[in-house]
């Protein structure tokens, strides 16, 4: 059964439409630097926060500390540029400088732990610990700072916020604003890498670890993992610039037979490294046989938990085609976080491996839906490729990885429908999307038959030999798609001004409880409509359901 249309375009919602608009301005213009970096390159964001974070220091501060004079005293070794605090273990405090050498002038200055029970491993980090020398004379005077939050509030919490919205667009940049992750928070991610970074250049000095995915893309949620892989990207364009001239010298190296064991061993020495010596590192997991070996450690100065790979080129790309989908319009995140939460609260996604729908296939999923749209509201990779120029050219193990980097060379979509739509028809679209025999290729943006049997086939849009959610299984599959008819009805179908006198969820909000824990408002509800059309539509629900989703995602 295919569910009809849900339409906003009534004048009486013109104060809806002003609420979103203002929502967009303050998404787009109240996040500190980030409005700064919304018109620039993808490279040009992450070479300039990993600058800021090779000038940043962490300190570990008592529970009550005089900001003013913490930052008088920092200041005696440069000007700071910026600083927070935030509670992790303790509170904490980062503290970025103008000049690089204020870092070095701190670190020669401070002091090493001394040694009582354990001896210490003499490595000098940025990572420090601030006391007071006279700490019960003092406590009288500290006040506590303000910490910065580092962590998204609880799904119950949100929905009681969503109640004050009076679109569900507003309820959409609602979640998006608590969600996603906070300058502060990107900051701390960039200095995680940059502390390993430190490391790295130990055994390797021209390397740099760079973060990748979520971190970096536009999508990550406060409390995800922080992706980062170690670079030597840089050691070979200057080993190439070496080979002019009438004379060539190389250096001379170990010689492995293959890639993957140099890879192996490079993060086999890594991992030790941080395990003996890498203050905060705990939980070191060296998981060197996978198909992309990487080390898992728990970063604790900074509460992260980490994935370390090795010059991960594709997955960076991966990041910056995702950065570009969402800085070009702001509904294409909010779209996203809102169904990955709903996605999340239904059992749809998971954080441990399995055979459930991953976030990156259920963005990719949205991207898709967003290309179809008329007019389509992203371009397609293909179309981004043709914008390219020379220097956006990218051939990795030979996959075309090439796209426009230039944000402003892509004219900007003439879509002007609202979030209350999109959100409504993505669930209609997938509710009716022909499984059995379709994927999706958002190279093309077009629906192509699926070229194997996996019940859920999206090309990977570099490696296009790759299934991106091969581990989806036919009972997740019909899982995803019952839940999207359920909530495309319950967004068609609810008495929203009713509920919203009422105090009831509403909107996203409704969509954001278990279905099994809704079924007597949905019953109250359908009994008040008093109409037996809409009776007749849910007996034909009931006794087609099982037969329909079979038809849709096949068996």
């Amino acid at each position: 059964m295919k569910l009809g249309k849900l339409r906003h375009r009534t004048p009486e919602e013109t104060p809806v439409v002003a609420t979103e608009r203002r929502m967009k301005t303050f998404l787009l213009c109240g996040m500190d630097a980030e409005v700064n970096t919304r018109k620039k390159t993808f490279t040009e964001v992450q070479t300039e926060r990993r600058e800021q974070a090779e000038r940043t220091v962490l300190i570990k501060c008592p529970s009550r500390v005089n900001e003013k004079k913490l930052l008088q005293y920092l200041s005696s070794h440069g000007k700071i540029n910026s600083h927070f605090f935030f509670e992790n273990r303790g509170i904490h405090a980062l503290i970025e400088f103008s000049e690089k050498s204020s870092v070095a002038s701190l670190q020669d200055v401070v002091g090493i732990p001394k040694a009582v029970e354990h001896h210490v491993v003499p490595f000098k980090s940025r990572l420090f610990t601030f006391t007071l020398k006279n700490p019960v004379a003092k406590t009288a005077e500290e006040t506590p700072v303000h910490l910065s939050r580092q962590s998204h509030i609880p799904v119950n919490e949100l929905i009681q916020k969503l109640h004050q919205a009076d679109s569900i667009s507003s309820q959409m940049y609602i979640l998006l604003n608590e969600y996603q992750l906070t300058e502060e928070n990107i900051k701390l991610r960039f200095l995680a890498c940059s502390l390993v970074q430190d490391f790295a250049r130990a055994y390797f000095p021209d390397s740099t670890v760079k973060p990748f995915g979520s971190s970096v893309n536009t999508f990550g949620k406060l409390g995800c993992d922080v992706d980062m892989f170690l670079d030597f990207r840089d050691t070979q364009e200057h080993a190439a610039k070496m080979k002019k001239g009438p004379f060539e010298m190389e250096y001379q190296m170990k010689r492995l037979p293959s890639e993957r064991l140099a890879t192996q061993k490079i993060l086999s020495v890594i991992g030790d490294c941080l395990d003996n010596f890498g203050p905060g590192c705990m939980s070191v997991q060296k998981i060197l046989n996978a198909r992309c070996p990487l080390v898992k450690f728990a970063h604790q100065p900074t509460g992260f938990q980490c994935d370390l790979s090795v010059s991960n080129s594709i997955a960076i790309r991966s990041s910056e085609l995702l950065y570009i989908y969402g800085t070009l319009d702001p509904r294409v995140r909010a779209l996203v976080f809102s169904l990955r939460c709903w996605a999340r609260v239904h059992g749809l996604t998971n954080s441990i491996p399995g055979t459930w729908i991953t976030n990156f296939s259920l963005t990719m999923m949205v991207m898709f839906f967003l290309q179809k749209r008329s007019p389509p509201i992203i371009p397609t990779l293909d179309q981004l490729k043709e914008l390219a120029d020379e220097k956006d050219k990218h051939i990795i193990g030979g996959y075309d990885c090439s796209f426009v980097s230039d944000l402003s060379k892509i004219n900007p979509t003439k879509n002007t429908e609202t979030l209350d739509e999109l959100l409504c028809d993505f669930f209609e679209y997938f509710g009716n999307f022909d499984f059995r025999k379709n994927s999706l290729n958002l190279r093309r943006g077009k629906e192509v038959n699926k070229p194997e049997s996996s019940p859920l086939y999206i090309w990977n849009p570099f490696e296009q030999d790759l299934n991106i959610s091969k581990n989806v299984n036919q009972p997740q599959l019909e899982k995803f798609v019952a839940m999207a008819r359920e909530s495309a009805w319950i967004l068609q179908k609810e008495d929203r001004t009713q509920r919203m006198i009422n105090k009831e969820p509403w909107g996203l909000a409704a969509l954001l409880i278990p279905f099994g824990k809704s079924n007597t408002n949905k019953m109250r509800r359908t009994k008040g409509m008093g109409s037996e059309t809409i009776r007749s539509l849910l007996d034909s629900l009931k006794l087609s359901n099982a037969s329909n989703l079979q038809k849709a995602v096949g068996k």
